[in-house]
């Protein structure tokens, strides 16, 4: 099963940067305005705070999707599945839902780190697994190397960034984009388009934002600390954007506006 597709976990809540009471104060607003499905990542050093939130939040396990990333500084056979463990530890659960490689091996061989991926979801440390940050090519490349399904590819998308290439990957190998940076943190405000289309359904700006974002059929992360965003962020799945208003959108991806790249992460790979 693609989780991925699953309405619950179309629309995930992000917990970077958030840390201690911060942290456990959204994710209960999340929880309240009815997010189930939460990411981390062990680059973000909030694991233990993420489990704790999660752990008193009040629901099943079952009822929760998992996910968290391991980081590059992992990726060796001596680090990675300790680090997994350790991350589990953290999170106060026995598997995750779901785990990604937080970035492509640094200098672009992957094949290891997938290989200890797919090992990891051997021992029953996560039911499904995925990637994050990686270009057409190894979307493609990584479907050789692991036999279990990728579950997602979690990239920085939002309609500021045309990620065209990487839309036609996903439906060429079945690996569905997730969406980091969903509203380009805050640059997407700075246009009136968004506001104006909104203005038409009764939604806001971020609201239009994250829908257009879930009918190019891609799941959606968002973070906030005020409950009223965090309420509104989940509200998306009450209208749908017309074909016209999705072209006005799509004519701005031009921009190529790009938050991520090796500005930030010096071994983030040549994008897409």
């Amino acid at each position: 099963m693609n989780i991925t597709l699953q309405k619950t976990h179309q629309r995930a809540f992000g917990t970077f940067p958030l840390k201690g009471d911060v942290l456990r104060q959204a994710v209960h607003d999340a929880v309240e305005a009815g997010y189930r499905a939460f990411d981390t990542a062990q680059m973000y050093q909030n694991e233990p705070d993420t489990g704790l939130a999660l752990a008193d939040c009040g629901l099943a396990r079952d009822e929760l999707c998992i996910t968290t990333k391991v980081g590059v500084e992992n990726f060796t056979k001596a680090t990675f599945m300790p680090s997994v463990e350790r991350s589990l530890r953290e999170l106060r659960v026995d598997h995750v839902d779901v785990l990604l490689l937080h970035w492509p091996t640094p200098g672009g061989d992957v094949r290891e780190s997938l290989e200890l991926l797919q090992a990891a979801k051997d021992r029953g440390y996560t039911r499904h697994i995925g990637v994050s940050n990686y270009t057409a090519a190894m979307m493609a490349f990584a479907k050789t190397v692991v036999s279990d399904p990728l579950v997602t590819n979690q990239v920085e998308f939002h309609p500021l960034l045309d990620q065209t290439k990487l839309l036609k990957a996903a439906n060429d190998t079945g690996i569905p984009l997730a969406a980091y940076s969903s509203v380009a943190r805050g640059e997407v405000f700075k246009y009136p388009l968004f506001a104006e289309i909104g203005a038409g359904y009764g939604k806001s700006a971020g609201q239009v934002v994250l829908r257009w974002i879930l009918q190019k059929g891609v799941q959606v992360n968002c973070m906030s600390t005020k409950a009223a965003n965090i309420r509104a962020n989940f509200d998306i799945m009450d209208f749908t954007l017309s074909s016209i208003d999705m072209a006005r959108i799509d004519a701005m991806t031009a921009m190529n506006y790009r938050i991520i790249g090796k500005n930030l992460i010096p071994y983030a790979p040549d994008f897409d």
